[in-house]
């Protein structure tokens, strides 16, 4: 459990670097911590869930008023249960993917996962919760990385000032049905997120999220009023692997029904992540669970990014890309 509200509300440089050391052992340990004082207002996610729990109930064909199909090169809106391919197999889930609002005359809605979200007008509520969301989660998701920064020995700005000047910023509010009894299936099958940081909230429902630890896997169950943190591949990349992103996965045996909202903060789309030059071989950490070196891969993160979501959504990547 890490207190960002140095990080957030600017305190003293002894409390920032106290808090980046924190980050920095959490990061090194399982890559996954919890944050809190991070000044996001309770009730704006309490509107979100209420919202989000109105458009889940609503009669499928309402919901596909909504479906990805719709929304083109952005990939934003709902699929349904079985959609996504996270590892392969179909997940055991349902959700509506959404990003950053872009007007359609903004050069950076031509790219593939920009442009317009798309909500749904049975529940208009939802719309203006998401967007408000976005804006206090990437300010939320500028200062953890400036702790990420000062942890790693950088500039505190120096993430703000440059992969994350204009970043990628993915949001997902995912709706797990409980799993059938015996079922070997996974609400999300295991994975790695893909960018530099995710800030997930957890409804109260029983929780269900996994992570693989170096003592095999652990629960990381909802605590009231936190965020669960994480780093990506491309922070395992900058760092040569001094900092590893972590297995994680889904199951909700809780026997109801449960609301998850990943926040993906991520480097700008047409930044490169070549390691940072103090850490090009650092190494040193355990090996990836997927055999994959990071090290090797050339290209831009929208590339990385693209390869990779292509894969979960196959169907729509022949449709739309």
């Amino acid at each position: 459990m890490i207190d960002v509200s140095a990080l957030v509300r600017g305190g003293s440089h002894a409390e920032r670097e106290r808090v980046a050391r924190e980050i920095e052992r959490a990061c090194r340990d399982t890559g996954f911590f919890y944050v809190s004082g991070h000044g996001v207002p309770p009730s704006l996610l309490d509107r979100l869930d209420t919202a989000a729990r109105r458009f889940f109930s609503l009669p499928p064909e309402v919901k596909a008023e909504i479906s990805m199909e719709r929304g083109g090169r952005a990939w934003r809106g709902f699929f349904p249960v079985g959609g996504e391919l996270t590892s392969g197999r179909p997940d055991l889930k349902e959700g509506v993917y959404f990003g950053t609002e872009l007007p359609e005359d903004d050069p950076r809605a031509r790219l593939p996962l920009h442009g317009r979200n798309l909500f749904p007008a049975r529940v208009p509520e939802l719309g203006e919760a998401v967007l408000e969301y976005l804006d206090r989660l990437t300010d939320l998701g500028q200062s953890v990385m400036r702790g990420v920064a000062l942890s790693l020995g950088l500039a505190e700005d120096y993430f703000a000032t440059g992969y994350t000047a204009d970043p990628t910023v993915l949001f997902r509010i995912f709706h797990y049905p409980p799993a059938p009894p015996a079922s070997d299936g996974w609400g999300v099958g295991e994975h790695t997120d893909y960018g530099l940081l995710t800030l997930l909230a957890q409804d109260r429902n029983g929780g269900g999220l996994q992570v693989h630890a170096g003592r095999g896997w652990i629960e990381a169950p909802p605590i009231p009023g936190t965020f669960v943190c994480n780093i990506g591949d491309m922070l395992d990349r900058l760092t040569g692997g001094f900092y590893r992103s972590t297995p994680h996965r889904v199951r909700n045996v809780s026997g109801n029904e449960r609301l998850s909202f990943p926040f993906f903060f991520d480097p700008a789309w047409d930044a490169e992540v070549p390691p940072l030059p103090s850490r090009e071989a650092a190494g040193g950490g355990r090996a990836r669970w997927d055999g994959q070196d990071l090290r090797v891969f050339t290209g831009t993160y929208g590339e990385y990014l693209l390869a990779k979501v292509s894969k979960v959504f196959p169907r729509l990547r022949e449709d739309v890309l």
